[in-house]
């Protein structure tokens, strides 16, 4: 297919490659020259401007920051758009916001999906993502060539915004469990128990999970090279305690969580790994 991707970050560069290798045309535009310069020595195209990388394309794909960014492009989207374009929404965004484009996109004939995705830099680099999808049955289905080369778990999850209600529900656990793995590494050192065979074993226990397959040694070398940034994991929660006063319940420990992400934000490790949430658990106890 031709496909337009618009947003090539940590996430966005390499999902726009792999559409590549799988045989796409796809056209990219990002606000950083070099990131389409980038998409350009991987085979892929390069546009100037939205407008210039949505004109002729079916499927265009955006992957960016936030809600407000994805306000300002899909205007540009929508009026740009060729008859029946299917237009799927990978950022994670409010739901309420992917519930207007959706109206915006259906309003000018577009076929717009919220698929936001959990897997990481990692996953997005190894075609592995899961995604979940909003929108209509049939639109999901004609989208799943396009996401089949981007993930291997496609699910679709109720109409649009959905897929957005699903992804905070996603975020909120990420981060509860990089707070509890922080305080078990934080526990066993203080304790003289080596983290290390101590994590080991958890991996392989009822406590295991995909963050201590993936993250439980470079957090005891306090590595945190962002694949998933502090900052961006703050705007997530942001998400899921406005989702949860939306849907009018209360989720305690989501709010613990989300101050924990804020403490790190405000001791200035937004620019981290989430995983750097284990500085701030350390900084407690120092």
């Amino acid at each position: 297919m031709t496909i337009a991707f618009v947003g090539l970050g940590i996430m966005g560069s390499p999902m726009a490659a792999n559409l590549v290798a799988a045989g796409h045309a796809v056209t990219g535009y990002d606000v950083s020259a070099e990131r389409v310069d980038e998409l350009v020595a991987r085979g892929g195209k390069g546009a100037s401007s939205v407008a210039e990388a949505v004109t002729g394309a079916a499927v265009v794909i955006t992957m960016l920051p936030d809600s407000p960014q994805v306000e300002q492009v899909a205007p540009d989207v929508v009026e740009h758009a060729s008859p029946g374009l299917l237009y799927l929404d990978m950022s994670t965004i409010r739901p309420e916001t992917s519930r207007w484009v959706a109206g915006l996109a259906a309003a000018r004939g577009v076929r717009a999906l919220d698929a936001p995705v959990s897997g990481g830099e990692r996953g997005a680099i190894d075609g592995t993502l899961s995604i979940m999808v909003g929108g209509a049955a049939e639109d999901v289905e004609a989208a799943r060539p396009v996401l089949g080369a981007l993930g291997t778990t496609i699910v679709h999850v109720g109409p649009a915004g959905a897929g957005q209600t699903v992804k905070a529900a996603n975020q909120l656990v990420v981060g509860g469990i990089y707070g509890l793995v922080a305080e078990a590494i934080v526990l066993l050192e203080a304790s003289g128990v080596d983290p290390v065979a101590g994590l080991d074993v958890l991996a392989g226990g009822l406590a295991g999970s995909r963050i201590l397959d993936l993250k439980r040694h470079t957090m005891i070398r306090r590595e945190f090279a962002p694949g998933f940034r502090i900052d961006l994991h703050h705007k997530d929660m942001g998400i899921a305690v406005a989702a949860a006063r939306e849907a009018g319940v209360s989720l305690p420990l989501t709010g613990q969580v989300a101050q924990l992400v804020a403490a790190a934000r405000a001791q200035g490790h937004g620019s981290l790994d989430h995983s750097a949430l284990l500085k701030v658990i350390e900084r407690l106890n120092s």
